[in-house]
């Protein structure tokens, strides 16, 4: 998944409003964030494959140390414990751990069987939404609106960029997902992995989001201003 794994960033601001949405938003895409590097590094291998699934013509057919289901547990811990360490809030480190596991669970939906359940087991996983476009489309599009409303409802606008820069940043995300249904496959593997390495643009797109916007609880009702 693409937009639903931000989908889970955008309603987990309502279950731990101190958090910055940057730091959300690292979390639901950590093991994303890691598997570009681990493919320039040769650790982890990927096929350009079209057709291989009617979204993706990606064959993701080495990929176990950022996303079996062990090691995605593995740095859920780990990321809650940094933050448990830097923060000192049990809850909000709970919260993180939470999406990054998240993670594998949107992945398990979407993907074909190709999920490692864990490194060195032939075992894989997967229920195969990617097979369908209308159903990813539909599903995942789903998800994406339903983080949306959370949002929306846990947070306002601090000014106009607080508007502006949320609205932007879903129109943007929007069509990037639907735009990579449809583009040509990547000309080589290096090229799939320093173009998924952008995805830190929108991390950064996310704080400066979360810096001009507050929690709708902190308004104050007009009545209590007069």
């Amino acid at each position: 998944m693409f937009v639903g794994h931000f989908a889970v960033a955008l309603a987990a601001k309502k279950a731990a409003p101190k958090t910055s949405l940057g730091t959300l938003a690292i979390a639901v895409t950590f093991v994303d964030l890691l598997w570009p590097v681990f493919l320039l590094l040769g650790i982890e291998h990927v096929r350009i494959d079209p057709g291989n699934t009617a979204f993706t013509p990606l064959d993701f057919y080495d990929y176990p140390i950022s996303h079996s289901l062990l090691t995605t547990i593995g740095w859920s811990i780990g990321f809650g414990l940094v933050y448990y360490v830097l923060r000192h809030s049990i809850k909000s480190a709970l919260i993180l751990a939470g999406c990054v596991a998240s993670h594998w669970v949107l992945d398990f939906i979407s993907h074909r069987p190709d999920m490692p359940l864990m490194p060195g087991v032939n075992k894989y996983v997967g229920l195969g939404l990617w097979n369908s476009v209308p159903a990813t489309i539909i599903v995942e599009g789903t998800i994406f609106a339903i983080g949306i409303l959370i949002y929306l409802r846990s947070t306002t606008a601090l000014d106009r960029t607080g508007r502006y820069a949320f609205w932007s940043f879903v129109v943007f995300l929007v069509l990037a997902w639907l735009g990579s249904a449809a583009a040509s496959p990547p000309p080589n593997v290096t090229a799939l992995a320093i173009g998924a390495l952008s995805a830190w643009f929108l991390i950064v797109w996310t704080y400066w989001i979360d810096r001009h916007r507050r929690l709708a609880s902190d308004v104050k009702p007009k009545s209590a201003l007069q």
